[in-house]
């Protein structure tokens, strides 16, 4: 297993080396304002205007953050559908909703095509001429926002924001979204030693870790998920995400660590380390599972890092969240030697994490 160098957090020819991965980091704010930019037109001309579908099937990429944002205040009822096709109840009073990117999920294709056979309302997030936008466009009435990237948040905002235009949705504020993420690549800065980065000192913690990352939050718990997918592909170790009732019980197992033991003579096997995401949601229910866990980790020597951001709308706190993790993954990758060297190119890395879209 790879060994951990904290000195290549702040070595500049490694950093420069990750500019790639970095830089795609840092440009989360402006791909945001992009997207909300070019579906500016189309956004425009939404209004409620009475328009209440029955129910709302949303598929492709990232329909579960819609979920997780739209089903507290959703006024009809809420499908994330993982495909291939629609429910088989879909039908002309229901709204479907499409995320896809240029390349074209084949279950997002067929949810595209199959809402306009069966003359679904539409709202499609993709490319212009991507195979999802060509599948649309059979549809008279569907209103189709041109991604101007593969940034599934980015896409997520506009769909959100065209939601709460027709009064399905909460308020999103685009701009503040933007400015979170915006905060995040200041704080998160490669330029930024370990003392005052926020996103190597959670990779410090994740260096001898297998993390188990949690969030009280239906955000929190959805941007946990995303984290541990940039921190899987980052480190190649195993990560999860879960709810506290598939945590405790990994928690409880762990033995006590030998202070005794030599780590040069036989290196100590890689244990939890529990990451929490906080996004400030006061809820009695939240608090004590959070107090549960952090007891059961100290009881059971295992470390605690809590990430937390309390400012802000719910998407904005969510976006915070997931960022900073994936900040801290592509440090804990460079840390590990898989990236800005040439593991990261042979076939046992990763390939080029800056095209993932865990990314």
């Amino acid at each position: 297993m790879s060994s951990f160098d904290d000195s290549r957090l702040d070595d500049p020819a490694a950093l420069q080396a990750t500019d790639h991965l970095l830089r795609r980091l840092a440009g989360a704010g402006a791909r945001v304002r992009a997207e909300i930019d070019a579906s500016e037109e189309v956004l425009s001309k939404l209004g409620s205007d009475g328009f209440r579908p029955r129910a709302i099937v949303a598929a492709g990429r990232d329909a579960r953050l819609v979920r997780a944002v739209l089903e507290p205040v959703c006024p009809v009822p809420f499908v994330a559908w993982p495909g291939p096709g629609l429910p088989g109840w879909a039908g002309p009073l229901d709204l479907v909703i499409v995320l896809d990117g240029k390349a074209g999920d084949p279950g997002a294709i067929s949810a595209a095509a199959e809402a306009v056979r069966r003359g679904c309302g539409l709202m499609v997030a993709s490319p212009k001429d991507s195979p999802v936008d060509q599948a649309s466009a059979g549809s008279r009435h569907a209103i189709r926002l041109p991604s101007q990237s593969d940034d599934q948040l980015a896409a997520a905002v506009a769909v959100l924001q065209g939601l709460h235009q027709l009064d399905l949705g909460p308020a999103v504020d685009a701009k503040a979204v933007a400015a979170m993420l915006d905060d995040v690549a200041i704080e998160c800065s490669p330029n930024n030693d370990v003392a005052s980065n926020p996103g190597k000192d959670l990779a410090l913690m994740l260096a001898d870790a297998l993390p188990m990352v949690w969030g009280g939050s239906v955000l929190a718990a959805r941007a946990a998920r995303r984290v541990v997918e940039a921190i899987r592909l980052a480190s190649g170790r195993p990560a999860l995400a879960a709810d506290a009732g598939h945590l405790l019980p990994v928690l409880a197992n762990q033995p006590p660590r030998d202070v005794f033991a030599d780590p040069f003579d036989q290196p100590e096997d890689l244990r939890p380390g529990l990451v929490i995401l906080d996004d400030g949601i006061a809820d009695p229910s939240v608090m004590e599972t959070r107090r549960t866990l952090e007891e059961k980790a100290e009881r059971h020597d295992v470390r605690v890092h809590v990430v937390t951001q309390a400012n802000g709308t719910d998407v904005a706190r969510y976006a915070a969240l997931m960022q900073q993790g994936r900040y801290a993954a592509a440090y804990l990758g460079l840390g590990l030697g898989r990236y800005g060297t040439a593991v990261e190119n042979s076939p046992a890395g990763s390939g080029n994490p800056a095209e993932d879209p865990a990314w």
